[in-house]
């Protein structure tokens, strides 16, 4: 039987090679792509569904048959056990990491040459239907990004395609994965090109719509033409509303700042925990509370956004212990404005928990909430008759747009994802001033800004780019004669004989960097026999300029080299112990030979 098997899969190899041989032979690379996209598009899309219908299936049969009129003491249970189960199936089943998924699509993108393993094709929507469908307060888009991205890396490397071709496919599926989750194409392919920061070239930009559109398509297929979120204008925005719209856009820009730093200081509180069971005790409760006092907080929350969208302001305190209170329009604002508050704590506790899933949707519902918020307390205080709909819907483009710094992606995905078309000037004008407002105080999303600190982010700068691509393994030089300090000149000259280099790095016993000892500086003395036991490295060695540490990006080592005028600079461990050196020659080589494989078009 074992014989068979094994005949059976090298029949199999052997046929897909002939397969690729006969690709390569008669199906050009640019085509080839687009074939590669399409196929993005259909698995990306059908992830989508099955990811949405698990959550709607999760969900709906843990919480159907709660009471509207009253709190579900139920809420201070689901949670905590869905964390509880999802940290287990991650622990026991994965054995991965696999939170923060765009942000791992990004260290791929610039550190492992866009390749992702084979169970982030499915892992993530398992581990995040059971975070979201028991209450994780979290979205299920990071997830999809995670899942599609994979699914274009794994199916461009069974191809055999090269990183520049990896990179656009891992592109082509996370877009694929926001255009089937929300419907909306656009959106999911300018996410590709603002957050993923993937360039928009003649070679990239069919892929990324075709896999957009695809995953569009198997969306609308299956689950009908609506958009995700149903609205109707019944309002105008008028001319003499605009003065609103930016100081709606410069409040959310705020709201925007707060989500991004409270997500920020709850993540290093979860990180002081080493007991993975402590992370899900303190997580799951902070979480149920929350959730038990707070129902719209349960899951993804789009129930409470189509309430709002929809003008059905009192069912947004349903199922609360709040419930009698409806009708009491101070209290509907101050329910809200806790919501606002209170959503990031219940984010990052699922999350930090040992939850699943993303911030896509809790920026998407904090944005939805600020935006009704603003104009209902404006309207009962000053007696305004602005539309709540409306700015709900303007809400939602300006907190995502600051949030993940993506303006565009903000302003399209909100009109594609409610139709909401006719508010596009107001979009536009709340997106922008949201994201400027922020950029002042956080330079970087909250996606990637534990990358940048790094120094592993991929931009659309081409310089810092393309420094990002590079590794530091690679250039690092180390066939240099190594001598010690208490070696005679008589050894030295032995050492610069066995050289072709005219640098030579001196160590200690245990291997630290003491210094250097540069041929030119000893050339008048390294002829003379007389001093050859006379004189040692440690009187005629010099310090080097600047050492690089292992582990530093190479934006910073081009500074380094910068600041000293150098050409050669020693690399250390953390330990100052000698590893090798780096030239600029050697840098620049590799700088272009990235430059030349990244730039084909």
């Amino acid at each position: 039987m074992i014989t068979l098997l094994h005949t059976f899969g090298t029949r199999i190899n052997d046929g897909f090679m002939r397969l690729l041989e006969w690709r390569e032979k008669h199906i050009k690379e640019k085509t080839f792509v687009i074939i590669l996209a399409l196929m993005v598009g259909l698995f990306a899309g059908f992830a989508a569904l099955v990811l949405k219908w698990l959550i709607h299936a999760v969900s709906g049969l843990l919480t159907s048959r709660l009471a509207i009129n009253e709190g579900n003491y139920l809420y201070l249970l689901l949670p905590l056990a869905g964390i509880l189960i999802t940290s287990l199936f991650v622990k026991y089943v994965v054995r991965d990491n696999i939170s923060h998924g765009v942000t791992r699509v990004l260290y791929a993108l610039s550190q492992n040459k866009s390749r992702l393993k084979r169970h982030n094709m499915y892992t993530s929507v398992i581990a995040s239907s059971i975070t979201i469908g028991f209450g994780g307060s979290v979205g299920a888009e990071g997830p999809i990004v995670y899942t599609g991205a994979a699914i274009g890396s794994n199916l461009g490397r069974l191809f055999r395609m090269s990183p520049r071709i990896l990179m656009i496919l891992v592109g082509c599926g996370a877009a694929a994965g926001i255009a089937g989750i929300f419907k909306a194409p656009i959106a999911g392919m300018l996410f590709t090109l603002e957050v993923l920061m993937i360039d928009l070239t003649t070679v990239s930009v069919m892929p990324l719509l075709i896999a957009s559109i695809t995953a569009a398509t198997v969306a609308y297929t299956f689950t009908g033409y609506d958009v995700e979120f149903f609205f109707v204008q019944s309002e105008p925005f008028l001319t003499w509303k605009i003065p609103y719209a930016i100081l709606l856009g410069l409040f959310l820009g705020f709201v925007s700042l707060y989500f991004t730093r409270s997500m920020n200081l709850m993540e290093k509180m979860f990180r002081r925990f080493h007991s993975p069971w402590a992370k899900v005790a303190v997580g799951g409760s902070i979480l149920a509370l929350l959730v038990y006092l707070l129902p719209p907080l349960y899951g993804e929350g789009y129930s409470s956004i189509m309430d709002l969208l929809d003008g059905s302001t009192a069912s947004i305190v349903n199922n609360s212990v709040f419930y009698p209170d409806r009708d009491n329009p101070w209290w509907i604002m101050g329910f809200i404005a806790a919501i606002v508050l209170l959503k990031t704590f219940a984010t990052s506790a699922t999350n930090g928990g040992g939850g699943v899933g993303g911030t896509f949707a809790p920026s998407l519902f904090v944005g939805c909430m600020a935006g009704f918020l603003f104009a209902y307390v404006l309207n009962q205080v000053f007696g305004l008759e602005l539309s709540t709909k409306n700015f709900a819907l303007m809400g939602m483009a300006g907190v995502m747009s600051g949030v993940m710094h993506a303006p565009l992606m903000g302003i399209f995905l909100t009109a594609e994802l409610t139709g909401g078309y006719d508010l596009f000037l107001p979009l536009l004008i709340v997106s922008t001033i949201s994201y400027g407002t922020i950029k002042i105080f956080e330079p970087y999303s909250i996606y990637t800004m534990r990358l940048a600190r790094e120094g592993k982010l991929l931009t659309h700068h081409k310089d810092k780019a393309v420094l990002t691509l590079l590794k530091m393994d690679s250039v690092i030089e180390t066939d240099f004669v190594s001598v010690s300090p208490d070696m005679d000149l008589h050894g030295m000259v032995g050492a610069i004989s066995r050289s072709s280099r005219n640098l030579f790095p001196v160590v200690g016993t245990d291997n630290r960097l003491l210094g250097v000892v540069i041929l030119d500086e000893i050339r008048n003395i390294m002829f003379r026999p007389e001093l050859y036991k006379r004189m040692f490295v440690n009187q005629f060695m010099s310090m080097p300029p600047a050492r690089v540490e292992l582990g530093q990006s190479m934006e910073q080592v081009m500074k380094t080299f910068d600041d000293t005028g150098a050409w050669n600079l020693p690399v250390v461990d953390n330990r100052g112990r000698y590893i090798g050196f780096v030239s600029k020659s050697k840098i620049f080589n590799s700088y272009r030979r990235v430059l030349r494989h990244y730039s084909e078009d």
